[in-house]
């Protein structure tokens, strides 16, 4: 399977080619590539998009390449409602990488004095936004303990030619990889990559132990090794097929004012780590795509994360339940508030322990409502039928007050000490004595497909 982003577009071209859009027309870094992808989402349209001519900008900006569901299923060869399920069995196949002599990004190379992040078309997407940012840039670093390899996305403001504040507020692995550093008084060695194929992407979100690499991660779900090529100033490896990298450090004992910035739950996030990143050298390919996400409540920006978060509840339920048909974290709910599973239900009791089991693999999940397999959970129409025809919320509803949830600067709702309310819905049928649900003859639905190209379906 090919790792580059440009050879993904040529799939995404061959399979639908409305799914790929140049635009000619001049078009501003300044909200109008962000609004306008907004306005189509509106529409029920995820464009892979290409703005071949950016305002003040010789090169082009390439966005939605990780939206919808379909295009990450595309990237990984499998249907939709299968992408969790493969996901997390594949995110553990672990593959090492392969180091290659050449790569690509190293036909342009600028350093020291000749690095300018002006020059690349870095996007403001939103009037709260403090200025431009880079919301693309896959951050790759290394534990300075134990070596392994880091991936992680970050949002990061342009403050200068060779500047970046960069937030760590997850709290996560390069958090914890730059801790160390500056406890051992060095600053952290990091680069960013932009434009990568989206398996990168999706193996960034591995929840593996700290002490693993994630580029292994990557390999298992190509399945192949990812294959890996050595930056010019920083003791790193980066995929070798990515578009555009950015050299530098992550400065220890530095701190500036970064944000507010417009997250995923549509809030804007004042909250920073308020970290310095000094750029010491940039290189990118002929040509280069530059790519962005849209911020905010995007398809794009919440799609990988639902993935991500399917896949890790999937695995939990399997390890303790039978039957489990499947798991879906609604784009309604951000990717990360609601949790949605189907199963065949073969004892009374069995919807709560898929609950407080989902609810135990992150502590970020407010409700979680469990259906019966006939029920598709990717369609929220049969899932609020399900509640609405078999819910008696006296029997069905659990509620735990109280509980750690996410900060109240992304989920409002929380309260100082960031805790939420934990909501629990069985909306299964009981086992016996319910009323029949009224179902098409499946041959009579064979037959009449034929008839279905004279509705333009």
């Amino acid at each position: 399977m090919e790792q580059d982003l440009r050879s993904f577009i040529e799939r995404v071209k061959q399979q639908n080619p409305l799914e790929v859009v140049h635009i000619q027309e001049e078009i501003d870094t300044k909200y109008e590539i962000s609004t306008l992808i907004m306005e189509l989402e509106k529409a029920r349209r995820y464009p892979l998009a290409i703005f071949d001519n950016v305002k003040g900008h010789d090169i082009s900006v390439v966005t939605n390449v990780l939206a919808p569901r379909e295009r990450l299923a595309l990237a990984m060869d499998v249907h939709p409602n299968d992408l969790a399920a493969e996901f997390s069995h594949r995110i553990n196949q672990r593959i090492e990488p392969v180091e290659v002599a050449d790569a690509p990004f190293r036909e342009n190379v600028f350093v020291g004095e000749e690095v300018d992040l002006y020059k690349l078309p870095i996007l403001t997407h939103f009037p709260i936004d403090a200025g431009p940012y880079l919301t693309a840039g896959l951050v790759i670093a290394k534990d300075p303990v134990t070596g392994a390899d880091t991936a992680g996305y970050h949002r990061m403001q342009l403050k200068g030619k060779d500047k970046l504040g960069i937030s760590l507020h997850s709290r996560q692995r390069l958090w914890e990889y730059f801790r160390r550093s500056e406890e051992m008084g060095k600053s952290l060695e990091a680069t960013i990559v932009l434009g990568i194929h989206p398996n990168i992407s999706m193996g960034s979100m591995a929840l593996i132990p700290y002490d693993q690499g994630k580029f292994a991660a990557m390999g298992g779900l190509f399945g192949a090794p990812l294959e890996v090529a050595r930056c010019k100033t920083v003791d790193l490896t980066v995929p070798a097929y990515a578009e555009i990298i950015i050299e530098g450090e992550i400065v220890a004992g530095e701190r500036e004012s970064e944000g507010p910035f417009a997250e995923f739950t549509n809030y804007a996030c004042y909250r920073s780590t308020e970290n310095v990143f000094k750029v010491k050298a940039i290189q990118y390919r002929n040509k280069p795509l530059f790519q962005d996400i849209t911020p905010a409540m995007s398809s794009e920006h919440i799609t990988i994360v639902a993935v991500q978060r399917e896949g890790d509840v999937l695995n939990a339920l399997k390890r303790t339940l039978p039957n489990i048909k499947n798991v879906h974290a609604p784009i309604s709910a951000c990717g990360l508030f609601h949790c949605y599973i189907s199963m065949k239900k073969i004892a009374e009791g069995q919807a709560q322990q898929a609950i407080f089991t989902a609810f135990s693999v992150d502590h970020n999940l407010k409700m979680v409502v469990v259906v019966d397999e006939d029920v598709d959970v990717f369609d929220e129409r049969q899932v609020l039928w399900a509640m609405a025809t078999r819910l008696q919320a006296d029997k069905g509803v659990t509620i735990v007050p109280q509980h750690m949830g996410m900060g109240c600067t992304l989920d409002p709702s929380s309260d100082e000490l960031s805790r939420t309310a934990k909501m629990g819905i069985d909306a299964t049928k009981p086992l016996s004595g319910f009323a029949p649900t009224v179902e098409m003859s499946s041959e009579v639905q064979q037959k009449v497909q034929r008839f279905m190209g004279s509705f333009g379906l």
